[in-house]
């Protein structure tokens, strides 16, 4: 599954990753790409914090990636989860999960913690974005049309910021490309170290 159009022989970094948002945001800021799908076990372990947890995430994405390409070139793993009270929030399992999910956000700030981590083969890093989300109060019918939507389903946190869950955002602190998925200052800090170039493709206006 690839969302790029870019030949992998003209590529400058690997996204391991099937987020069309994350790949969105690579050709935004103008960089080579092409896409890999890695499948890792993504449960957090036991007494694993929140910051340990979605680094490790990233950096076994980008790592699963290096074994699934024969490419010369960096692969980017990255993931996103949010956080309220101490409780770990992921994609919703089903209506139910969702409905408890959102009911335990509304009106709340909860955090979003973005990680991106590079691997070229021989070396990795990550870097971690955390960014403050406040919700207003989400009645219990707004949360059901929200579900119904069929946007919450593969989302961390069960929203997009970016689409129909913007309407429940009062104020954000921090990135909000982080929010989406792939905190852009972080990544391009990345980029820099890895020397993959940025700018390289025609942004869509």
């Amino acid at each position: 599954m690839s969302f790029t159009k870019i030949v992998a022989s003209s590529c400058d970094l690997v996204l391991a990753s099937g987020s069309p948002r994350r790949h969105d945001i690579l050709d935004q800021i103008g960089v080579l790409h092409r896409v890999v799908i890695p499948y890792i076990d993504e449960s957090q372990r036991t007494a694993e914090s929140a910051t340990s947890y979605v680094s490790r995430l990233a950096l076994e994405k980008a790592s699963a990636g290096c074994l699934m390409h024969n490419l010369n070139v960096p692969v980017l793993g990255a993931d996103t989860i949010l956080v309220s009270e101490g409780q770990v929030f992921g994609k919703p399992i089903d209506s139910s999960d969702f409905k408890a999910m959102f009911a335990a956000l509304s009106g709340k700030t909860h955090s979003v913690l973005s990680a991106v981590a590079v691997n070229n083969g021989t070396e990795s890093l990550v870097l971690l974005s955390e960014t403050l989300v406040t919700f207003r109060a989400i009645t219990a019918r707004e949360i059901m049309m929200y579900w119904d939507t069929g946007e919450p389903k593969d989302k961390a946190g069960g929203y997009a910021i970016q689409g129909y869950g913007s309407i429940f955002v009062e104020h954000i602190e921090g990135s909000y490309s982080g929010v989406v998925g792939l905190p852009i200052a972080e990544t391009c800090r990345l980029l820099t170290e890895f020397n993959v170039p940025i700018w390289q493709s025609p942004v869509a206006e």
